[in-house]
């Protein structure tokens, strides 16, 4: 089962503000071990208070939040952020 990989508009601008190695790492993880997974919450951590619902993925010092759309197959990538800053 294949999932699909989609970025919001600000998490395109999120990574677009990184480092090109940085950009890198975060694009082949998403597409060699999220894309690539039966189950993406095996890989991720759910979240909890207000940002219920979503999920979190660690790449190095960098966070990716998540909406997992299981009707639909879709990993949407709502927020990517360094990891002091993602929560606030």
């Amino acid at each position: 089962m294949a999932w699909t990989v989609k970025l919001s508009d600000d998490a395109k601008r999120d990574l677009q503000k990184l480092d090109k190695p940085l950009q890198k790492r975060i694009t082949s993880f998403l597409l060699d071990r999220l894309q690539t997974t039966d189950n993406p919450r095996s890989t991720g951590k759910a979240l909890q208070g207000k940002l219920s619902g979503l999920w979190r993925y660690r790449v190095g010092d960098f966070r990716l939040l998540c909406r997992i759309e299981d009707n639909e197959l879709i990993i949407l990538v709502i927020e990517i952020g360094h990891r002091k800053e993602i929560y606030k």
